[in-house]
């Protein structure tokens, strides 16, 4: 990668990495053209080749942008500093939310690739999903009082429910295209509360 692309101006770096989110997110890593991704950054198909030297250069390049977002975001919402999963996970919400709101196509993208099965970047895909999950969830857990659960719950078991769950209605708001920002945080509250009248101990 040049390192030029890190020198240009944020908005033309964002529209850059947008335009890429969103090529990617509607095709296959094989039909995905880079002069389609230059069009829509509106920069030349020359100038997208100096910025990344190959197609699997760029596709790499954002799919790592999305865990570095996602954990800029998270951090500055102060999630992995509660003590109560479900004020963490009130707090991630709205930390997407915004991601979603500055980068429209990310969250499509991500789901495209985990499930990518082009052997040019699927297994380069796995490697850094496991990494960056496997820490996103030690840093979760890591501060959680577990007295706040139900006795007897395996709370890891727990988090990967929600998180599959939480991912499979990401999932399905992202098919029906035009995200409504409104309508998936309510969706998210109604799932929290839900898992709060299951999972947490009664006092």
């Amino acid at each position: 990668m040049n390192e030029r692309f890190f020198s240009l101006p944020a908005e033309k770096q964002q529209a850059i990495i947008n335009a890429g989110y969103k090529v990617f997110s509607q095709n296959s890593y094989k039909n995905s053209p880079m002069s389609e991704i230059a069009e829509a950054a509106g920069i030349s198909k020359s100038l997208l080749f100096h910025y990344f030297h190959n197609k699997k250069e760029l596709y790499m390049f954002l799919w790592d942008k999305c865990a570095e977002i996602t954990i800029e975001f998270l951090t500055k919402y102060n999630c992995y500093g509660q003590k109560n999963l479900f004020e963490s996970m009130e707090r991630g919400m709205r930390a997407k939310m915004e991601i979603i709101r500055l980068y429209p196509d990310m969250a499509s993208f991500t789901i495209r690739a985990f499930y990518e099965k082009d052997t040019e970047i699927s297994a380069a895909v796995q490697e850094s999903y496991h990494k960056y999950f496997n820490l996103k969830a030690d840093k979760t857990l890591l501060n959680m009082n577990p007295e706040q659960f139900i006795e007897g719950l395996d709370i890891p078991m727990m988090y990967r429910e929600m998180y599959w769950a939480s991912e499979g209605y990401l999932w399905e708001m992202v098919q029906r295209g035009n995200v409504d920002i409104d309508e998936m945080e309510k969706g998210f509250l109604k799932l929290m509360n839900f898992w709060k009248s299951i999972y947490l101990r009664k006092e």
